[in-house]
């Protein structure tokens, strides 16, 4: 697919436009005191965001994904919302076999599209489950799999099931608003429930390391989205310190609450973002997330 060609929301349909990039709902994070008892509750994967417009598969930014083939044969006109998936753990993995320009088949064949919405369709999210369960079954291939939903009461019922999540591996939990209409904005209707706070920060450059890191890079120095930097000098592997990732990349950091000062504390690199176009010009705004 072609950088740039987008998607969008017109009175309820999905029309392409070259000049932007696809038109999809994002998220906020999950707080005590939302009411529980409107949302469905399903896993958050952790792979590539994927949709598909009713002729190709693109990634968030605009990107064309370039499957094989046999990937996206017979898939329907209706466009659909997923996460190109590889399984849990194996985030990287499908990175890499998505970002590749000429598809690898046989890695291709461990990856799943997961539907979890259909942006064209006019129903609330309850009937939109409904109806691409129905594609997705009508689909009838194995790698197109339609995420399951399920009902949470409490905050404590879903504490539960986000530590259950977390010790089988899986990332966290997605709540969607079950009343709401498919919208490309970020708003309540969508939460993402994690056990721990991440976000953006753009790469400016990288520092020398000392001691054990002495020869290869000690920490990146990073750029918050408001403008706000800081370094971030752990959760590298060996392979990353080596080769760090460039200015103007951005990449996904965990913390644990802000300084006074408004600074993360305790920012550790989690992953470069998945994007295949992330380098940007410094200042610039990170491509949105789910």
């Amino acid at each position: 697919m072609l950088a740039g060609l987008g998607l969008l929301a017109l009175g309820g349909a999905v029309a392409a436009d070259p000049r932007s990039t696809p038109a999809l709902m994002q998220a906020n994070v999950y707080r005590p005191g939302v009411d529980l008892g409107a949302y469905w509750l399903s896993e958050k994967y952790d792979g590539v965001r994927g949709f598909w417009d009713g002729r190709r598969l693109l990634t968030r930014g605009g990107t064309e994904v370039q499957a094989p083939a046999w990937f996206t044969q017979g898939w329907p006109a209706e466009p659909m919302d997923g996460e190109l998936w590889g399984g849990r753990g194996r985030f990287e993995e499908a990175v890499s076999t998505v970002r590749q320009e000429t598809p690898d088949d046989e890695a291709w064949r461990r990856i799943r599209f997961m539907v979890f919405d259909l942006p064209a369709h006019p129903g609330v999210f309850s009937e939109r489950i409904l109806a691409y369960r129905s594609l997705v079954q009508g689909l009838g291939q194995p790698w197109v799999q339609a995420v399951p939903q399920e009902r949470v009461s409490s905050h404590e019922a879903l504490g539960h099931r986000l530590d259950q999540m977390v010790r089988s591996g899986g990332e966290g939990l997605m709540l969607h608003r079950g009343d709401s209409r498919y919208r490309a904005v970020r708003s309540d209707d969508l939460l993402k429930v994690k056990t721990h706070e991440d976000a953006e920060a753009q790469v400016l450059g990288s520092m020398p390391g000392q001691g054990k890191y002495a020869g290869v890079m000690g920490a990146l120095l990073v750029q918050s989205p408001d403008g706000r930097r800081f370094r971030i000098g752990s959760g590298f592997s060996d392979a990353l310190r080596k080769q760090p990732p460039q200015a103007g990349a951005w990449v996904t950091y965990r913390y644990r609450g802000l300084h006074d000062s408004g600074l993360p504390r305790f920012a550790t690199f989690l992953r470069i973002r998945s994007d295949a176009d992330l380098s940007s010009p410094i200042g610039a705004q990170p491509p949105a997330l789910r």
